[in-house]
């Protein structure tokens, strides 16, 4: 297990390629449009880290730790971010855009998320508890199991997205877009037989 401290950096228009930061302690650092392709943050730390306008092409992002870290303007594209609790990154700088990744298991409990794209993306047991997710876009997404709990989703587009379960009781759905053939998802408390 390597636990390499990396000292507070600066970093503008930088490429990062094939970069294993794998269980190492990365803090302090600021990275401005930058890009990181196939690089390996599994199980790093990044606190305190700052991403604004950065992209990240086909990255594992599985159970890093995120506590205070800044994402603004961020897009992920095939990336892997399973297990991340993002309630604990920064509030203020927190924007992001997800493309073809698997997010499943990770924590956006309190989060806010307005009209933050989830395009082709795994949202499997995904935590978005008292998330304001309004204007959020699910296209072609997976949502099994995940926690629809107190959240707002006003205007956010479910049209294509599957196996999702949300109680219209406890959530705002005001506005929100649903395909009548996933209508259902809105109705299993009731343990109806839709046919």
């Amino acid at each position: 297990m390597n636990n390499t401290v990396f000292k507070s950096e600066l970093f503008e228009n930088k490429v990062f390629e094939n970069i294993v930061y794998e269980e190492q302690t990365i803090t302090n650092h600021e990275f401005y449009q930058c890009t990181f392709t196939d690089c390996n943050f599994a199980k790093s730390n990044l606190n305190s880290c700052r991403f604004e306008d950065c992209t990240f092409i086909n990255c594992n992002f599985s159970l890093t730790t995120v506590e205070k870290v800044g994402f603004n303007d961020v897009k992920f594209k095939n990336c892997k971010l399973m297990g991340i609790d993002f309630s604990m990154c920064n509030k203020y700088m927190f924007s992001f855009q997800f493309e073809n990744c698997i997010l499943d298991y990770c924590v956006f409990q309190g989060t806010t998320l307005k009209k933050t794209p989830f395009l082709h993306c795994s949202l499997k047991e995904v935590d978005f508890s008292n998330a304001d997710l309004t204007a959020a876009v699910f296209t072609e997404c997976d949502l099994t199991h995940t926690h629809f709990h107190y959240t707002t989703l006003e205007k956010a587009d479910f049209r294509t997205a599957k196996n999702f379960s949300i109680d219209p009781e406890i959530n705002k759905l005001k506005k929100a877009k649903f395909a009548f053939l996933n209508l259902e998802g809105l109705l299993v408390k009731y343990q109806l037989e839709i046919e």
